[in-house]
């Protein structure tokens, strides 16, 4: 029998055993650990064969809140060896680490909403929640169904939770810098309405809609197209003549770092004008450490001469999107999922920011020419150290340097 509200308790199980971490451990380096990587780092983040040098950026790849989730989401098949185990959507935004979870039966449940597989549920099925964390709503349902609960949210993500938490309970509207169909984001906006349920949120993604929001706070505006512009990025009964008169901003924990920063001073220069003060303003910074991290780094490698830049992640990975604007800023970037988009000698398979989509682009003249070439390489905070080294090994190969030179190099 389904538990009511006032008795809900989640059922979370600690899987960090030592004796299963030990396994896990193994397991983890097995699958993702890189010689090659190991190597660059030694060297300081260049090596030069014959005319090509690779650099890697001083900060790439997973970050500690990824690397927890993948031990705890191994560690849960070795502690219910037998049990059903569903993990809501994807662990994190990479393709290689989804598909290892899924060879050890771990099912995906959706996480756009629920549906009637959380109704199936038992009390002997295991669930993993994501590092994005999910909406209050899904973790209500997995307490009522009693399952086992795993959960792998990120800590920098709950500290945001914490943050616009306290927002609702001061009746201050959040508005959150992200995208309002990410996980995160949804998890986010959910904790913001608060315990009672009456908080409110606004997401904005983009500096134009931050103007068009700092407009209506301070000159007012048509409520109409005020809620076409942001169908879907408002919480339940959200009015902006009202719910913007005491804002705090929070953002997606994966954003920009310097976008988010203009949004706030933006929406703070507004209140100022609306208001003479800042007093009915409130802000934390909540971008995640690692994010800012791998940005800083990609910036700092940006001050030496590169002829091109290799961004290795998940084509859905908002943190490793965000360094392709880097990137792409200064020089020729490609977003690469592995190094299979370096497959063709003829072309070079990349996401495209603008489409949205998969293209193909004739390789920079400089990458296959026979004058000596720098080239970049970064990745994403979910990005394993073995795709990596699969990218650099295939960029030396371009320049017609085998594998076996990188390795006794």
């Amino acid at each position: 029998m389904s538990s009511t509200p006032a008795t809900k308790k989640a059922k979370r199980v600690n899987v960090r055993r030592p004796e299963v971490m030990e396994l896990v451990q193994a397991e983890v380096e097995k699958h993702y650990r890189s010689a090659v990587v190991e190597k660059l780092k030694k060297l300081g983040g260049t090596l030069t064969i014959k005319d090509t040098t690779i650099r890697l950026a001083q900060q790439f790849g997973f970050c500690y809140g990824v690397e927890r989730a993948i031990d705890l989401a191994y560690a849960s098949r070795r502690v219910f060896p037998e049990q059903n185990i569903y993990l809501i959507g994807e662990i994190i935004h990479n393709p290689e680490v989804n598909r290892q979870l899924a060879q050890m039966d771990i099912k995906t449940l959706p996480w756009k909403e629920m549906n009637e597989q959380y109704e199936a549920l038992t009390e002997e099925d295991v669930v993993i929640v994501p590092a994005f964390g999910a909406p209050s709503e899904f973790m209500d349902k997995l307490a009522e169904k009693g399952c086992y609960i795993i959960d792998t949210t990120c800590g920098d993500v709950m500290k945001v939770w914490r943050r616009v938490r306290t927002y609702a309970k001061s009746g201050v509207t959040s508005i959150i810098h992200g995208k309002k169909g990410h996980e995160e984001t949804r998890a986010t906006a959910s904790r913001a309405l608060g315990e009672a349920g009456n908080g409110h949120y606004l997401i904005i993604l983009t500096l134009a809609e931050t103007d068009y929001v700092c407009k209506y706070l301070s000159d007012g505006g048509d409520r109409d197209e005020f809620f076409a512009r942001f169908a879907g990025a408002t919480s339940p009964g959200f009015d902006p003549d009202i719910h913007l008169t005491q804002v705090g901003v929070a953002n997606q924990t994966t954003m920009l770092k310097s976008e988010t920063e203009e949004i706030q001073k933006r929406v703070r220069d507004a209140i100022m004008k609306r208001d003479g003060d800042d007093s009915n303003f409130l802000v934390f910074d909540t971008i995640c450490g690692a994010t800012q991290e791998r940005q800083d780094a990609l910036f700092e490698m940006l001050t030496a001469p590169m002829d091109v830049l290799l961004v290795v992640g998940g084509y859905n990975s908002s943190n490793t999107s965000h360094l392709v604007e880097i990137g792409q800023e200064e020089l020729p970037t490609f977003f690469i999922q592995d190094a299979d988009c370096l497959s063709s000698l003829e072309t070079i398979a990349h996401y495209d920011l603008e489409q949205k989509t998969e293209i193909q682009s004739a390789y920079p003249n400089k990458l296959l020419s026979k004058e000596p070439t720098v080239i970049g390489v970064t990745a994403g905070a979910s990005c394993p150290s073995n795709l990596i080294e699969a990218t650099i090994l295939r960029a030396f190969e371009l320049r017609g340097i085998s594998r076996d030179e990188v390795y006794a190099a």
